[in-house]
């Protein structure tokens, strides 16, 4: 399917709503053909897909036809995509693992099939839980084995004398045990609060954390500090753990090493019963280079699911990359989010690495300045582009409350414009630039030395309407090699001086003050969602660090201790209640969905930052000392006003200096550009937030 742009007359091609995008963003418009050449693309797609399956209804059910499928009468059809092998066979439990006796039939266009009836008593002859493997016969004569990309079910050996390569199992439970939904799916919140988390590390003890302690311990946490959402990471199936979950092996099959499938759904249905939405980390953007128990080499070849080397394989991430040209390709990946949509009803996904996906450089060595001449020229990848418009396209058709959101550093225009407009159909991207922004300035500069116009910028700097999701740090900044802000702020005492009995520590007071403060600024000004990895809500200490060979496979740094939170006598419950209270305020008065902050006071010497959103001000006081009494800054709406928020509140660790019952009285007087003028005492290292009473 590969090809298409150098046969379209892009003058030719309707895109329902360019215009909208257009007007919008005139600057597009000399790349008008470029948007047309790519719609032209998708459309070219869809009708080859109708062509070839009838619709794309059909086209992305391909569990439904590929990988083990057993009837309501225990027969037993495989059908398996290699178009390189020479032979296929099934050999397992069911046939005493002989690798030759039961071999495949050769179908058209790369296609293999087998069929197997029931046993004499009508019982299937893949039983539940049985092993199975498929073995392929290349040109050469040589039998390798192989896991079937559509496996839904993998598991670790669990005796290690017999390697570490996954196996892959029957799960086929009888039908009086299989799990029964209880509870319906939520709508998309209006305002996206999300709680990035991994299942494996959620749990205190050093071992691997399970989907029904998830289930149990952590979504009633996820409640109580105001999270409307999960981003569930490390869920599609990965032999290294120590890769977060960004290797993946087996792409259908829910991590085995959590729990069971059913387990998995359970742990969904709980968050569904607590009105949480479930969005799965999904990584399509390229796949572990294991070849027993991976994608890679499947049929013998070096291609089949990738492009050939070079073009096939990530310099950086030592993976291969999906040849989204190709048909089946398609088919597989398309129907990988359908089934995760129907099969364990996730809500909504997030795509890992899409700057790589759009463009040919992977996003390797080029700086995106900016300029539009970056996004729209021959280092992007047309195949990549296409592919994720018709995923978003898909996932819309088939639920309107879908919500998908685009790991993406380069800020391609349109990445979150729908598809009629020439856009890729995301709701959301990654504000990727401010955590970067953030930890810079912890490891390069006194915060005496601050930018406060600087940081407004990177917050502030984002297309009109295509919505981000804002955050401080994510996994990413959690992992060994970096800090956390935390760590950042207060590594040097958060061992010695974090309990309320020890003396007053500077470094402390500072660190807890800073990190609600830059927590608050992200949350107000940076995006339209906002997003926190677990843990950080109350500032974790150390970095995360998975068991792996450097560490002599210790899980002392893969877990979570939330009995630092817990603790009434320790300082994490400062940094937890202001996560906490945080998310109310933006639950009562939802300024996420609105537009973007008004910054109406960037003081550089008084390290004041002023901007109003949704009707609420928020006020920082970023300076090291001085505080300031009838301090004047400006108001959207006339009236009375109060504190409705307040960092330097006893209960986020602050010194008390504010009284949030004294009433502030706007004067009908522009100023700093707004309509009223109202006069406040701000703190040295505070955040207020005022809300109109009147």
């Amino acid at each position: 399917m590969g090809g298409e742009w150098s046969q379209i007359d892009p003058s030719k091609v309707e895109v329902p709503a360019i215009d909208t995008l257009l007007a919008r963003d005139p600057y597009l418009k000399q790349y008008e053909n470029d948007i047309r050449t790519r719609y032209g693309i998708f459309k070219s797609y869809l009708d080859k897909i109708d062509a070839g399956d009838g619709n794309l209804d059909n086209f992305s059910r391909g569990y439904e036809k590929f990988g083990i499928i057993i009837d309501e009468n225990n027969r037993v059809t495989v059908r398996e995509w290699a178009p390189g092998a020479h032979k296929l066979y099934l050999t397992g439990d069911f046939n005493n693992w002989n690798r030759t006796n039961t071999p495949f039939t050769k179908l058209e266009f790369g296609k293999w099939e087998l069929i197997l009836n029931p046993n004499d008593d009508g019982s299937c002859p893949l039983q539940h839980l049985s092993e199975v493997k498929i073995i392929v016969e290349n040109g050469n004569g040589e039998l390798l084995d192989r896991l079937s990309p559509w496996a839904t079910y993998v598991t670790q050996p669990q005796d290690r004398s017999e390697g570490t390569t996954y196996k892959q199992r029957i799960w086929h439970p009888e039908r009086q045990n299989v799990y029964k939904w209880r509870n319906d799916k939520p709508k998309k919140p209006r305002s996206l609060r999300i709680y990035e988390c991994h299942v494996g590390i959620a749990t205190s003890e050093l071992r691997v954390g399970t989907y029904l302690e998830f289930a149990k311990n952590i979504i009633p946490r996820i409640v109580k500090q105001g999270y409307n959402s999960i981003q569930l990471m490390g869920i599609m199936e990965h032999a290294y753990y120590a890769s977060f979950g960004y290797q993946v092996t087996s792409f259908y099959a829910a991590s085995s090493r959590y729990g069971t499938p059913d387990e998995l759904k359970e742990l969904i249905d709980t968050a569904h019963a607590h009105g949480i939405y479930v969005l799965l980390d999904v990584v399509h953007s390229h796949a572990s280079k294991n070849t027993c128990d991976g994608l890679n080499m499947f049929d013998g070849t070096d291609s089949c699911f990738f492009h050939p080397p070079p073009r096939g394989e990530h310099p950086l991430w030592d993976s291969r990359l999906f040849n989204y040209g190709n048909y089946d390709v398609l088919k597989f990946l398309l129907s990988n989010l359908r089934w995760y949509m129907e099969e364990y009803r996730f809500d909504g996904f997030r795509f890992d690495g899409v700057t790589s996906m759009l463009y040919h450089s992977r996003g390797l060595g080029v700086g995106f300045s900016g300029h539009y001449d970056e996004y729209f020229n021959l280092n992007v990848d047309y195949e990549g582009i296409v592919y994720l418009m018709l995923a978003n396209y898909m996932l819309q058709q088939l639920n309107p409350e879908v919500i998908t959101i685009a790991e993406d550093v380069s800020g391609m225009p349109g990445v979150c414009r729908p598809v009629a407009e020439g856009g890729l159909g995301f709701d959301y991207r990654l504000a990727m630039a401010i955590p970067d922004k953030w930890i810079k300035l912890l490891k390069t500069q006194k915060d005496e030395d601050w930018n406060m116009g600087d940081i407004c910028w990177v917050l502030s700097n984002r297309r009109w309407m295509e919505k981000a999701v804002a955050y401080c740090e994510s996994h990413d900044q959690a992992l060994v090699g970096d800090k956390t802000i935390a760590f950042w702020l207060m590594d040097k005492e958060m061992y010695s001086h974090m309990s309320i009995m020890s003396p007053p520590s500077p470094i402390i007071s500072r660190g807890i003050a800073l990190h609600n403060m830059i927590r608050l600024l992200t949350y107000g000004l940076g995006g339209e969602a906002y997003l926190n990895f677990m843990g950080n809500e109350f500032g974790h200490p150390e970095w995360l660090d998975f068991p792996r060979a450097g560490n002599n496979s210790s899980y002392h740094y893969a877990r979570r201790q939330w009995h630092l939170a817990d603790d009434s006598l320790l300082k994490y419950q400062y940094l937890n209640n202001w996560d906490r209270e945080m998310n109310m305020l933006e639950e009562k008065y939802t300024w996420l969905p609105t537009d973007p902050g008004y910054v109406s006071c960037k003081h550089e010497d008084d390290k004041i930052i002023v901007f109003d959103r949704a009707g609420l001000v928020f006020v920082f006081n970023f300076h090291t000392e001085k505080s300031f009494p009838d301090y004047p800054i400006g108001v959207p709406n006339a009236g009375t006003y109060k504190v409705v928020l307040n960092s330097d509140d006893e209960q986020f660790g602050g010194q008390s200096r504010i009284d949030s019952s004294v009433p502030h009285f706007s004067e009908p007087v522009n100023y700093a550009n707004r309509p009223n003028k109202m006069l406040v005492y701000i703190p040295c290292r505070t955040a207020i937030v005022y809300a109109r009473e009147s």
